[in-house]
């Protein structure tokens, strides 16, 4: 995985995660691979995955059964989906709008771009 400077090694695991979980690598009640496989696999310190599973946990978009491992929780895939709209909602929008002003672009014009994308 390449990670980008701009944001924590930590939360880009959280975003592969969850969009392995949308896509349905991880369903609900799976379980997912432990700490030390994901790091491994990612080739990163287990302590960064442990803080990716820890954010996950706080969210309840995962949980842990003592002993067995980490699984996906029910409702995760919907949870996520709330998270990434919210996020979308306050960052990125608001950078857009920034943007379009900046550039005197019309919303009319950007409604009409959007509609094409959707036939």
């Amino acid at each position: 995985m390449d990670f980008k400077e701009s944001k924590p090694i930590y939360m880009q695991i959280v975003d592969r995660i969850c969009g392995e979980i949308l896509t349905e690598v991880y369903k609900a009640e799976e379980r997912i691979p432990s700490v030390r496989e994901y790091a491994a696999n990612l080739e990163v310190n287990a302590n960064t995955v442990v803080r990716s599973y820890d954010f996950l946990q706080n969210k309840d978009i995962i949980f842990n059964k003592r002993g067995i491992g980490y699984f996906v929780s029910d409702g995760a895939a919907q949870k996520i989906l709330q998270m990434r709209r919210e996020m979308f909602m306050k960052e990125q929008l608001n950078e857009f709008f920034d943007e379009i002003d900046i550039l005197k672009i019309p919303i009319e014009e950007i409604v009409e771009l959007y509609n094409k994308r959707n036939k």
